[in-house]
């Protein structure tokens, strides 16, 4: 889908550039159906097609945009958000992930004193509305694409998609630009707020299944990690509340001795570094093995701190003189 056609001849593919250009380069025939609700997104190069290389062209009616409003921020994802805006300085640059928790950080940053922040993100979310909005977003402070929200694809409500139409604060990138570790840690100052599933006492982060069953992909979240713990000044957040519920009703530890058979380590533990919970926030880089433990027993629920230091001491990554 795509945007009706500009008077130079150019379809604009919308919030969604990401990787559309991998698509179209390896594609026989380029079918477009011009979408008249679509959103004008500016970018860089490849943030349209022309005329000359489309062979069919579909118009009709069609729906508006589909909307993905956030989930409504709980008083965990607030907890965990004012340890985390307390953190971040003026003129930093932020990438937010997908959820309640980055939703809610971005609704106080909104709120805060903080000025001058910059957007290099993969998913551009309502809360960077808000944000900018309040007037904190300048990108003065920016290393590349100065004074631009740089962003891959967006997903959010009509009021986002109103915000991004024909703004040229905007600029929509292939993902291979956005997600490079590269160009992110090239900004100082790199704030990058994702969420987790669990997270074990080694510091590996599950942010894709239960288990063995899926729940999401890897999506970008190791790129921006990585392109953090590499800036000058970056930091990266992994939030998640302390407990759940599981199908039984039963509430169990997101902290973890070991994650579950089949889990998926999104995040290495080489490369974690604060991790948030309602409990608290500490930062894993280059603590030891029992050291690592010790700090993520420190944010685990109450309830469960006893249980988990009895496992760290079966597995040897607990010493007796830490408690």
């Amino acid at each position: 889908q795509v945007a009706p056609m500009d008077s130079h001849g150019n379809f604009n593919l919308g919030p969604q550039v990401a990787d559309m250009w991998g698509v179209i380069k390896g594609a026989k025939k380029i079918i477009v159906e011009v979408n008249e609700n679509m959103p004008v997104c500016y970018g860089g190069t490849e943030e349209g097609i022309h005329i000359s290389k489309v062979d069919m062209i579909v118009e009709g009616d069609n729906p508006s945009i589909p909307e993905m409003a956030g989930a409504p921020a709980t008083e965990v994802d607030e907890a965990v958000a004012k340890l985390i805006v307390n953190e971040i300085p003026d003129g930093a640059c932020l990438q937010l992930g997908i959820g309640g928790m980055p939703n809610a950080v971005g609704s106080l940053i909104a709120k805060s004193d903080l000025k001058d922040l910059g957007v290099h993100t993969e998913m551009y979310v309502d809360a960077f509305v808000d944000i900018a909005a309040a007037g904190k977003i300048t990108g003065a402070h920016k290393a590349l694409d100065k004074g631009r929200q740089v962003y891959a694809f967006a997903a959010g409500t009509k009021k986002l998609y109103d915000y991004l139409d024909n703004n040229p604060e905007c600029m929509s990138v292939p993902v291979d630009y956005a997600n490079e570790i590269d160009v992110i840690s090239a900004h100082d100052n790199f704030i990058s707020i994702n969420n987790a599933v669990d997270i074990d006492l080694f510091g590996q982060v599950n942010a894709e299944s239960a288990g063995i069953k899926n729940i999401s992909g890897a999506g970008g979240q190791l790129d921006f990690v990585l392109g953090a713990y590499k800036s000058k000044g970056g930091k990266s957040f992994i939030c998640l509340s302390s407990t759940f519920k599981n199908k039984q009703g039963e509430v169990q530890s997101r902290i973890r001795p070991t994650l579950a058979n089949g889990s998926i380590v999104t995040d290495t533990r080489a490369n974690t570094m604060y991790v948030v919970t309602e409990y608290g926030m500490v930062n894993l880089k280059g603590l030891s093995g029992w050291q690592r433990a010790e700090a993520l027993i420190g944010i685990a629920h109450p309830d469960f701190r006893d249980d988990l230091i009895k496992e760290a001491e079966k597995m040897h990554i607990w010493r007796r003189s830490n408690r």
